[in-house]
């Protein structure tokens, strides 16, 4: 099969009109030829670090979506389904994939769980990753979230590590703030990657010893304007990444969003391809084409290089997504999970206190760090309770694999003025997570979730919404737009009960993410991410 176009040749940095023969799922022939066609074929987009469960669509139907927007690979840790299901979870995660012609790429999880601190429903340890490392389904070590483990030899995150190299795969990085002699040691370790850095001098200082680092613009987590000024010197150690992309964001765009904003930038238009196409390939050894011969035929046509709307998507030289269309079909596929909690009280989430100080949570708008402030207790009949007025919610995580008592803790910047929120999308344990106004609105809330045995909800005064997650209580067993549709309207929603944030859920949802300072909250109590301590709600 032949195809006409401008040839988008990164690699020399020319544009040129040209002919693509491909054979066998493979680049035959790429030649230079007069022709009318003004539509531009370049490789296609990856995305160098994902985790494909916050799509809240398992990966048959991430892919499905994700060739709309010109992504041909993902780098993929499935670390959230590992949370849940353990080493079975990632098998279900490879096994999906492979049924479609999107090239996952998927990781063994590091951090499963990530810390001590909290309930998870598995473990993997150092034994069980060595045998995930000997699949050569599996790509890499997933990101080392336990950088303290890392700086201070932890034995076990250190045997880890020695896997990964022993089977010469790399390992990702995971390491919010950290600088100096400490980064020093993190990467002596052996640790290639960043995704999680949010100031350009945090980025600047890591790509200065050696890391590669991951240009980050997820849903929640949105990094590109502290990060792209790097870009332009940089772009050969750079990648772009989502990291988190809930679904409706999804629908509207992926890896390509990035390189309109940074083509937008006035940025070299062959530095910011190199960076979405090229760099995640070489980095991570991918059996993913560059648009060489002999490469596999994967590659994208596209309307121009501003917008880069994508005409149509090849995988191994097979179409997959042809002028509005994708072409990949919908599988069947088995629900697993792991939910085992009884349905909740109101009194479970009373709080008894005299304090006349507390411990606050300040979530950060499009930020996974969080703050931590001192604010004044409001006490009813000696219980903590929600102060509205001054947008000081009462916030929980309720052990969804066995029964306890749920933690509490205290959270603003949410703005709900009646009702609640919920969700068993909870970094990275996934317990169930919920912040409400009133003790009652967040027992009905959680409940929802237990009954459903996973999923989102909102609830005001007169109604509730849930979309249910009955794979792992994460991901949802719909297709993308049906889900994505579903997501839009319980999003609208919660801004309807008062929330500000832009992406509710997806905040919500790293509120219990304990390796992300400062402050957060787990199964088991209130979190100093700083100092990695247990701290009292209570002054």
């Amino acid at each position: 099969m032949t195809l006409q176009g401008n040839i988008v040749d990164i690699h020399n940095k020319r544009i040129y009109k040209g002919e693509i023969t491909f054979i066998n799922g493979k680049i035959a022939a790429i030649v230079e030829k007069e022709h009318d066609v003004n539509h531009y074929i370049l490789p296609g987009f990856v995305d160098a670090h994902i985790h494909i469960e916050s799509s809240m669509l398992v990966p048959s139907e991430f892919a499905r979506i994700a060739v709309k927007h010109g992504t041909v690979a993902t780098i993929s840790d499935p670390h959230e389904i590992a949370n849940v299901l353990g080493v079975a979870g990632v098998e279900f995660m490879i096994e999906n994939g492979k049924q479609v012609p999107l090239k996952f790429n998927f990781g063994a999880p590091s951090c499963v769980p990530a810390t001590n601190f909290e309930s998870a429903g598995a473990t993997i340890d150092s034994e069980a990753i060595k045998t995930l490392l000997e699949n050569p389904d599996i790509k890499y070590l997933a990101e080392m979230m336990n950088y303290p483990g890392v700086i201070f030899d932890d034995e076990e995150v250190l045997k880890k590590i020695a896997w990964a190299k022993q089977y010469n795969k790399p390992v990702d990085g995971h390491a919010p703030g950290v600088i100096g002699d400490d980064i020093s040691k993190y990467i002596n370790a052996g640790i290639s990657t960043d995704h999680e850095c949010f100031t350009y001098d945090e980025a600047l200082e890591k790509l200065q010893k050696g890391m590669k680092i991951l240009i980050r613009e997820g849903s929640a987590a949105k990094n590109f304007e502290a990060l792209i000024d790097l870009l332009p010197e940089h772009f050969e150690n750079m990648m772009f990444c989502s990291d988190d992309k809930h679904p409706d964001d999804l629908i509207l765009g992926h890896i390509n969003q990035l390189c309109a904003r940074a083509v937008a930038k006035g940025i070299d238009v062959f530095k910011v391809l190199q960076v979405a196409c090229v760099n995640p390939v070489k980095h991570y050894n991918l059996n993913v084409g560059v648009l060489h011969e002999g490469d596999d035929a994967d590659f994208i046509v596209v309307e121009d290089l501003i917008d880069f709307k994508t005409l149509q998507t090849y995988i191994n030289g097979k179409l997959v997504f042809d002028n509005g269309e994708s072409l990949i079909e919908s599988i069947s596929f088995k629900n697993l999970n792991n939910f085992n909690c009884d349905t909740k009280v109101v009194s479970d989430f009373k709080f008894e206190s005299t304090a006349k100080e507390i411990r606050v949570i300040e979530a950060l708008e499009g930020q996974l760090v969080t703050n931590e402030l001192i604010e004044k207790a409001t006490i009813e009949n000696g219980n903590l309770v929600s102060n509205i007025e001054n947008d000081i919610l009462k916030i929980t995580v309720v052990n969804r694999y066995q029964n306890q008592k749920p933690a509490i803790a205290f959270i603003k910047n949410f703005g709900l003025k009646e009702g609640a929120i919920a969700s068993s999308v909870g970094h990275d344990s996934h317990n169930i997570i919920a912040v409400g106004v009133s003790d009652a609105a967040i027992c009905k809330a959680v409940n929802l979730i237990i009954e459903n045995k996973g999923g989102i909800c909102a609830l005001s005064n007169s109604k509730e919404k849930i979309i249910s997650l009955p794979v792992a209580g994460i991901m949802s067993d719909k297709d993308a737009e049906t889900i994505g549709h579903q997501y839009a309207k319980l999003d609208k929603m919660a801004k309807s009960l008062g929330c500000a944030l832009n992406a509710p859920y997806m905040t919500l949802s790293f509120m219990a993410l304990l390796v992300i300072p400062a402050l957060k909250l787990s199964d088991k109590g209130v979190f100093n991410g700083k100092d990695f301590k247990f701290v009292p709600l209570e002054l």
